[in-house]
């Protein structure tokens, strides 16, 4: 009995803590925050801050820099991805692909920020990442691409994979402060080119 009852502790004491999910959450918000607004004050002592926790906490959480933009990041594509799932029951099709591609567009801007504030730039992210964030999102888009050919709203010959590697091209072209708006205003007129007209 004694032998189950030290089993059951240590299994309760390995699992985290509510108030410890709660910080861990309020720091993944709070990253995506101050790297998207990117600049100077981008920093993990920036996060730490807005998060209203202390550095250490930060660190117990996120022993690297890389592992706090691996975190941020996935959680940003899963993000991304559900918003395809709900827009699908929300909005008209050319509309949700609308919206869909300017969320695309702030996940860039977390992930320039974030490579610029954590010093990363030179080394490359987990390829694996990258690959799984690449899937899922081509996923997600897929789904919103069928609503608007099914609709007779959007050319057919329009592949996920096409669309996503434009809009990145877009956003990696332009380094000045005003690029998501400029981005974002492209944006509108390459969907108007692959609307069907009638």
């Amino acid at each position: 009995m004694a032998v189950r009852s030290a089993r059951t502790r240590a299994e309760v004491e390995r699992k985290p803590r509510a108030d410890s999910l709660r910080n861990r959450e309020r720091l993944l918000k709070a990253a995506t925050r101050v790297f998207s607004a990117g600049g100077p004050e981008a920093s993990l002592e920036a996060v730490a801050r807005r998060a209203g926790v202390g550095i250490g906490t930060l660190y117990r959480h996120f022993p690297t820099r890389e592992a706090l933009f691996e975190a941020v990041y996935r959680r940003e594509v899963d993000e991304l991805a559900g918003l395809a799932e709900r827009l699908a029951h929300e909005a008209e099709p050319i509309d949700a692909l609308r919206q869909w591609l300017g969320a695309f567009v702030q996940l860039v801007a977390t992930k320039k920020g974030m490579l610029a504030a954590l010093s990363l730039a030179a080394q490359a992210p987990p390829s694996e990442l990258y690959a799984y964030s690449f899937d899922r999102l081509t996923t997600a888009l897929d789904g919103i691409l069928k609503r608007a050919i099914a609709a007779g709203q959007m050319r057919s010959d329009i592949t996920p994979e096409d669309l996503l590697r434009a809009l990145l091209g877009l956003s990696y072209s332009y380094e000045r402060p005003d690029w998501q708006a400029t981005v974002t205003r492209l944006i509108g007129v390459f969907v108007d080119g692959l609307m069907v007209k009638r």
